[in-house]
């Protein structure tokens, strides 16, 4: 007999022997779990180190993911990466646990993208809860500019590493101490920026040299967290293990050997300590002895199964699996999201390769493309740049946010291919008639000119899919409302889009803590100074778009005077002066016609509320729905832009600026870009 059929008996044999003794080498592990009868303590007591920080132990506020809820405050979740790492994730962003300070309550983390990364060139904001933790006192932040298209001036350092990259001199850093100071009207010319938190000795090292870029963005930074956790010390001294109550969250939860307690165990701390080590040895001999059959069964099953392969192996390549995107789906995705999965093959198939002949968009994520599937739905297809750790993230809540959702006013998600796929690719369906910038400002104004009623028929028709968002239970907020990310049907009807930077809101929290994310000049100033996240962070910057939709400027723009390179200050400033005339574009006809000049300041009135700089002042998005509602209402009712007696409908706007019937998601027109966000990248 060969060795190799010998070795699945053996360890049968062993297998079944250690099946056998099993009960009789565990019995003093039973008697001391015995001794410990309270089965919240045993379960807590069980996972409380991971080999990747073997010092560290893990316990109250935090928790494995692999012990009991009750073991850890909520959001306090470790995972403990096969046992070589402890990760945590923060915001949709996996962070590895240096350290954890329990007398400092201070928790040390780094980017794991940063880890063994010579040369890191993907970034992204930290996103925190504030309900869970704070920044510490002891980080800066350091404000890095990729790839910008000219040189910028001021005190910015350049990334040698990232420049020999990507062949070009004008990637950049600045070190602050506390929030970061973006360089505004300079951020559009770049491919990315971003604010990294970093301890303060790593941040003052690269103020001195840039040369070990790579290596202090692997010191990471500090957490504090919020949690309250005083009286734990009394419970930990009684020789007891902190815990949570879902339904008191507030009370002191202490398991003891026993019993749960409120505050600390009550009776004798010896008794109680000999009992945990007890149940430390017992778990480690039982864990062993488990291991061992857990080897010896492999064996067994490792030659059954090769036996079987090999029977079936001239079967293999006789397989023909038929492509069905709709019935295919990503368990990873998680069980509440069923999008179609489609194989990378047929979207190469419908791209065409990804004919740059095809190419609609280039945006800070990735480039979209025009395509056809086998079905004969004309789509467009979002290739993401790289398939590393961020990109999947972005790609999965992206993802996860569209399949959720269903409006009228919201771009509808196809599928998209697997996240282990070659690349990451999100399939959408094609909106042919551009973007609102387009129209306004971009490659197609000189073309069309769009009237004011279809222009209040945007403002509605966005406000409604961003209510729409706000109302969902957890809350969604885009975080990147826009010009560029509202498209046009051709009967100009909107779909809003790109959700790369959205977050889910949790529904106990009145904001969130993270770096500003977002496109310059619609970032809400007190997110951006304070890097508190709010449903009035969307708010303000669909106030931008109001006034794009008044006056036909971009956002941003570096050639206007200095004070104005703002859109929202420089509208704030004219309607401050009485000068709002100056500021509408003149094609609209307000000086002409009463009725579009009343709805254009009244409309530009609740564009000034919405750029208050402080949130509370701010309308919500649901009143401000109810406002442009009522504006075009009255308007109507009114008979606002009369002709020859006849009041023009939107729908009858429409069809004159385009001889095209509305509503025709398939229909192509020509290729419209879509302008860079420049994302911190998310998440």
């Amino acid at each position: 007999m060969s060795r190799r059929n010998r070795c699945p008996s053996t360890m049968f044999f062993l297998f079944l022997l250690l099946l056998l003794l099993l009960p009789v080498l565990v019995r003093p592990f039973a008697a001391s779990l015995e001794a410990a009868k309270n089965p919240s303590y045993v379960q807590c007591s069980l996972h409380s180190r991971c080999g990747g920080l073997p010092n560290v132990i893990i316990s109250y506020p935090f928790r494995l993911l692999q012990s009991p809820d009750y073991c850890g405050y909520p959001g306090y979740e470790l995972n403990c990466d096969e046992n070589t790492a402890l990760t945590i994730d923060l915001g949709g962003q996996n962070y590895t646990v240096k350290n954890i300070n329990y007398d400092d309550r201070l928790l040390e983390v780094v980017d794991s993208d940063f880890l063994g990364n010579s040369c890191p060139h993907s970034f992204t904001n930290t996103t925190i809860s504030s309900t869970v933790f704070d920044f510490s006192l002891n980080d800066s932040n350091v404000t890095v500019y990729l790839n910008c298209s000219f040189p910028l001036l001021g005190d910015l350092v350049q990334i040698p590493c990232i420049n020999n990259l990507f062949g070009t001199p004008n990637s950049y850093y600045k070190v602050d101490k506390g929030a970061s100071s973006f360089l505004d009207g300079l951020m559009g010319g770049c491919n990315l920026t971003a604010a990294l938190p970093l301890f303060d000795s790593a941040a003052n090292s690269l103020k001195i040299s840039n040369s070990t870029f790579a290596d202090e963005l692997q010191q990471g930074f500090g957490l504090s967290w919020v949690n309250s956790m005083s009286w734990c010390k009394d419970c930990i001294d009684s020789k007891g293990i902190c815990g949570y109550n879902s339904t008191a969250p507030a009370a002191p939860t202490c398991f003891c050997p026993n019993n749960t307690a409120l505050g600390s165990c009550p009776y004798d701390g010896e008794k109680a300590h000999k009992s945990k080590t007890g149940v430390i040895i017992g778990v480690s001999i039982a864990g062993g002895l488990i291991l061992a059959a857990i080897f010896s069964f492999l064996c067994f099953f490792l030659f059954i199964r090769w036996r079987k392969k090999k029977r079936s192996s001239s079967n293999l390549f006789d397989r023909i699996v038929s492509f069905q995107p709709s019935s295919k789906f990503d368990s990873e995705l998680g069980s509440s999201v069923y999008t179609p999965i489609f194989t990378y093959e047929e979207l190469v198939e419908a791209t065409n390769g990804f004919d740059a002949s095809k190419e609609l968009g280039d945006g800070g994520f990735g480039t979209v493309y025009k395509g056809k599937l086998r079905d004969g739905r004309v789509v467009a297809v979002k290739r993401l740049y790289e398939n590393n750790y961020r990109r999947v993230e972005q790609f999965m809540n992206e993802v996860k946010i569209l399949s959720l959702l269903r409006h009228q006013n919201l771009v509808t998600l196809y599928g998209c291919t697997s996240r282990h796929s070659r690349e990451l690719l999100l399939v959408y369906e094609f909106v042919p008639n551009g973007t609102v910038a387009d129209h306004l400002h971009g490659s197609r104004s000189s073309e069309s000119f769009i009237p004011w009623l279809i222009r209040m028929t945007i403002a509605i028709e966005t406000a409604d899919a961003l209510n729409y968002l706000h109302s969902v239970e957890p809350q969604i907020i885009h975080r990147d409302v826009k010009s560029c990310n509202i498209l046009l049907d051709n009967g100009f009807h909107v779909k809003v889009g790109d959700f790369g930077l959205s977050r889910l809101f949790p529904m106990d929290a009145t904001h969130v803590s993270t770096a500003p994310q977002g496109t310059p000049g619609y970032v809400d100033p007190e997110y951006h100074q304070c890097y508190q996240l709010t449903d009035k962070s969307d708010v303000y910057s669909f106030g931008v778009v109001l006034m794009e939709l008044i006056s036909s400027k971009p956002a941003v723009d570096i050639t206007r005077r200095r004070n104005e390179i703002n859109l929202a200050t420089m509208a704030i400033t004219k309607i401050k002066n009485r000068e709002l005339n100056d500021f509408v574009d003149p094609r609209l006809g307000s000086h002409s016609d009463d009725g579009i000049n009343r709805m254009i300041n009244q409309v530009a009135e609740l564009a000034f509320q919405c750029l208050h700089s402080e949130k509370e002042m701010r309308p919500s998005i649901k009143e401000v729905l109810d406002v442009l509602g009522g504006i075009e209402s009255g308007a109507l009712k009114n008979g606002c832009g009369r002709e020859d007696g006849d009041v023009f409908t939107v729908k009858e706007e429409a069809r004159l600026l385009k001889n095209i019937p509305p509503f025709s998601p398939n229909s192509v027109t020509e290729v419209w870009d879509s302008r860079l966000t420049t994302p911190n990248t998310s998440g």
